[in-house]
């Protein structure tokens, strides 16, 4: 065999060696199939290459193209394990398992690109975690400052008092962790209560033993807040006024018999309701008897609050019903037309405003009292009696009454009708004062005397200054001092008209005011 044969077929054999171990190196990076086939056809291309490129050319460019993917391995290596530490450190903080990955082979871009999306998915893990942490960590050290509470227990202490990047952000840790959150907003929670109901009790026995407001003020620092501290400074001052009350029993019981007596009027307790309560009346002041008046106090006060929205709207109706009284009552005044400044109109406007709305407050209150005694199976009784049955009586109360009125406005107008027809109209007080006309020329008014002198015997007569002139059963001196006309008296006897021509033509002037001088039936005018 020729020798240019023998180079030929080592040169077949070189390059079969070399596409092998170039296929063994796409194996081992991890190239895809049809990558391999683009590498395959680039190192076809180059084999047919026009300028016929010789063997040592050829080995050249496979020899860049292996070094190329030897560094190419490196890099990805390298980024593998860089990826292993994060996800390692990220998931000894979060608790969590390790990516699976081979670390001894070669990893393809996809599996790079899952394990950085992952990597990245921890650390977004990490940081809402660790939010979530430092805020249950700060409310966790406000309750504990707020309780006086020390950390007693490791998990407490590592949560509250170790660096918080060791602390391990696990799931069941953040559980934890808001589990006891719970329990110290319960705790805190349950001792603002307790503080709250000391200040309730420490206000209540100042009431009842009058505590002047200085001493008051000397506790005022402890009237807020609800920390251990203040607590124990509430009790002590609780302690305190128990003492003084068990020294002033007798004021303490009265000032109690007080706020029952309010609560006896904002439950409308009727008088038999009060009475039932014996322990109000007696005067043994006993600590038995404090006792028994501090329980009807407390479930007086309950039974307000429990029924708070009934009796408030049972107050409204009874203060509205006062003042549609009170309307009423001016409404039949006289002399509310004297009034002046719109008052009047004022006070029509609203009297139609109740008229309207007493309706409507009546049944409001009786779909909701309907409501009550179902759910309650007894009736809601006000002073003693049903509500609408004594809004029924309220109503019949007031019918009556104007019924009443209204009889005695007949009555009197009879007894002054009668009155009149038998001794004349009743006096008037004019609306504006008039005095007598001046004496002025210009301005005296004369009356005709032949007109009044021919006017009959019954007739009455309006002086110029106003009023009523009226007969009277005394006799008067003539204007002209001619001797007194001797009248009749009662006796039914008639008296003759003695000097009645000399009477009917005298005339009386009064302030420049000529009047005819008129006889009636005896008497002298």
């Amino acid at each position: 065999m020729r020798r240019s044969e023998v180079l030929a077929e080592e040169s077949i054999v070189c390059l079969q060696k070399a596409l092998n171990h170039l296929r063994e190196i796409w194996e081992l990076i991890g190239i895809p199939e049809d990558q391999r086939l683009q590498r395959t056809e680039v190192v076809k291309k180059h084999i047919k290459e026009e300028g016929e490129t010789t063997i040592l050319q050829l080995e050249k460019d496979l020899r860049t193209q292996v070094e190329l993917m030897r560094k190419q391995k490196k890099e990805r290596k390298q980024e593998l394990k860089l990826l292993q530490e994060q996800d390692q450190e990220l998931c000894e903080i979060l608790c969590m398992p390790h990516y699976d990955v081979d670390s001894s082979s070669v990893p393809s871009l996809e599996e790079l690109s899952q394990f950085r999306q992952h990597v990245a998915t921890l650390r977004e893990t990490k940081a809402s975690r660790r939010e979530e942490f430092v805020n249950i960590k700060r409310q966790i050290v406000l309750c504990m400052e707020e309780l006086d509470h020390t950390p007693d227990t490791s998990f407490e202490r590592d949560a509250v008092c170790e660096d918080e990047d060791a602390f391990c952000l696990s799931l069941e840790n953040i559980a934890t962790l808001q589990k006891l959150l719970r329990q110290l907003e319960m705790r805190k929670s349950q001792n603002e209560a307790v503080c709250e109901g000391l200040r309730a009790q420490i206000r209540e026995l100042w009431d009842r033993l009058q505590i002047p407001v200085e001493e008051r003020e000397a506790v005022a620092t402890v009237m807020t807040g609800s920390k251990a501290k203040v607590r124990k400074a509430l009790q002590l001052e609780v302690d305190r006024l128990e003492e003084l009350k068990m020294q002033n029993m007798k004021k303490v019981i009265e000032a109690i018999r007080v706020e029952l007596a309010q609560y006896w009027d904002q439950c409308f307790y009727s008088q038999e309701q009060r009475q039932a309560f014996a322990p109000y009346y007696a005067e043994d002041y006993t600590e038995n008897l404090l006792q028994l008046h501090d329980a009807e106090i407390v479930r007086l006060r309950n039974y307000y609050e429990l029924h708070k929205e009934l009796f408030e709207g049972v107050q409204k109706w009874e203060e509205s019903w006062r003042l549609f009284l009170d309307f009423e009552r001016k409404a039949s005044d006289p002399s509310r037309f004297t009034n002046r400044g719109g008052n009047l109109l004022k006070e029509e406007k609203q009297r139609a405003k109740l008229q309207k709305t007493l309706p409507k407050l009546e049944e409001e209150l009786k779909a909701r009292i309907e409501t009550w005694e179902r759910e309650h199976s007894k009736a809601f009784v006000v002073n003693g009696q049903k509500f609408m049955e004594y809004v029924s009586e309220q109503w019949e109360a007031h019918r009556l009454e104007k019924e009443r009125a209204k009889q005695e406005r007949q009555l009197k107008n009879k007894k002054q009708t009668e009155t009149e027809m038998l001794y004349g109209s009743a006096p008037r007080t004019p609306s504006k004062r008039r005095g007598l006309a001046p004496n002025t020329p210009g301005k005296v008014r004369k009356l005709n005397t032949t007109a009044m002198s021919n006017a009959t015997a019954n007739s009455s007569i309006r002086p110029v200054f106003g009023g009523t002139v009226y007969r009277s059963p005394v006799s008067r001196l003539p204007p002209s001092g001619s001797k007194p006309v001797i009248t009749s008296t009662c006796s039914g006897k008639k008296t003759p008209r003695a000097g009645r021509h000399g009477a009917d033509k005298e005339n009386l002037e009064l302030n420049g005011s000529i009047l005819s001088a008129r006889t009636f039936k005896g008497f002298q005018i």
